[in-house]
């Protein structure tokens, strides 16, 4: 049986507020967690109008305040922006808050121009080689399995479950070097997905936090009444898409009939490429596609992605999906 879990990217909508955006995740999470989702994890990014999580630790306690059950966690934390030290006091901080329910997510992927580079105060390009260091250094502060010269407080001791996100095959390759579980990012970069998880599950080396490979992987699922109904739904993400990959991302668009239809080839075989890890349509068509994609993949765990427009529109897709889904669902 497989895990369902919840990535949220605090979309801003085009006339919407950040407050509203907050809120708006705030119900996803409480639904999630009524729903029996496993976790409820939130993606940094920055200087992106369309995005409000680059605080993420902060909206993590806003979203942990808001719920009982459920983990919370960083899908992910760019660790080059950071220092691990940073991250072991914020993550250590959440733990101690909410005590066995935080995840912590971490890429190297840098993510950045130069401008948000300066201010930041990191040449991010060469912070990310040092990634896999720092990865152990952070281990290190949170469980003291290395002895450092200085003690992260709060951060020693927590009960952080680390894990390694990636899109290639660097991230599986260091997820199963230190024994951590692997998340692949096959939502909106789907190209490695079948060799990466290949790589993490035969060189997977058993570590003191986890025994034996554990898989993620991120699908984006829309679910409505109908087929129709649910692609629509979609096309406010698949606006999003094609305004990052032509360079002009903003707000979230409102939903538009047809729109693929529309499209330049390029960007619909672009749009057409990423829904090889998408599910959809109707509840039943969801169902098959999630299947299939387990199938594929077997996954421990899919993680459901999808901006929606309308905050309600997505709340309602998540309530399908695990309605139509709980046969496969783990209990």
């Amino acid at each position: 049986m497989t895990q369902f879990s919840v990535l949220d990217l605090v979309p801003v909508r085009e006339g919407g507020t950040l407050s509203e955006a907050f809120e708006a995740s705030v119900s996803l999470a409480k639904t999630a967690d009524r729903l029996g989702c496993m976790r409820f994890w939130v993606a940094e990014h920055h200087a992106m109008e369309g995005i409000a999580g680059g605080a993420t630790s902060v909206v993590l306690a806003h979203i942990g305040n808001a719920t009982s059950r459920i983990r919370i966690g960083s899908g992910g934390i760019m660790l080059p922006n950071h220092t691990p030290f940073q991250i072991a006091e914020q993550f250590g901080t959440l733990d101690a808050l909410f005590p066995g329910r935080i995840d912590l997510g971490l890429g190297r992927a840098p993510g950045a121009g130069p401008e948000l580079q300066r201010a930041l105060r990191k040449d991010l390009h060469a912070a990310a080689e040092y990634f896999p260091q720092d990865v152990v250094e952070l281990r290190a502060l949170l469980t003291g399995d290395v002895e450092l010269p200085i003690k992260a407080t709060p951060g020693l001791g927590a009960k952080v479950e680390l894990w390694m996100l990636g899109s290639s095959l660097f991230g599986a390759q260091l997820a199963a070097r230190l024994g951590l579980p692997y998340a692949f990012a096959a939502h909106f970069a789907p190209d490695h997905l079948d060799a990466a998880l290949e790589l993490y599950r035969r060189d997977f080396q058993p570590s003191e936090a986890l025994a034996r490979p554990h898989v993620m992987v991120a699908m984006n699922v829309f679910a409505a009444g109908t087929d129709d109904e649910a692609e629509t739904l979609a096309s406010s993400q698949q606006q999003a898409f094609v305004a990052l990959r032509t360079g002009t991302p903003g707000k979230l668009k409102p939903p538009v009939e047809g729109y693929t239809t529309g499209l330049p080839s390029p960007q619909r075989a672009m749009l057409d490429h990423l829904g090889q890890a998408a599910a959809v349509g109707s509840p039943e068509t969801v169902r098959a596609k999630i299947e299939a994609f387990i199938e594929r993949t077997r996954a421990d765990e899919i993680i459901l992605c999808g901006s929606t427009y309308d905050p309600e529109a997505r709340i309602r897709s998540l309530e399908l999906t695990v309605e139509a889904c709980s046969q496969t669902i783990a209990a």
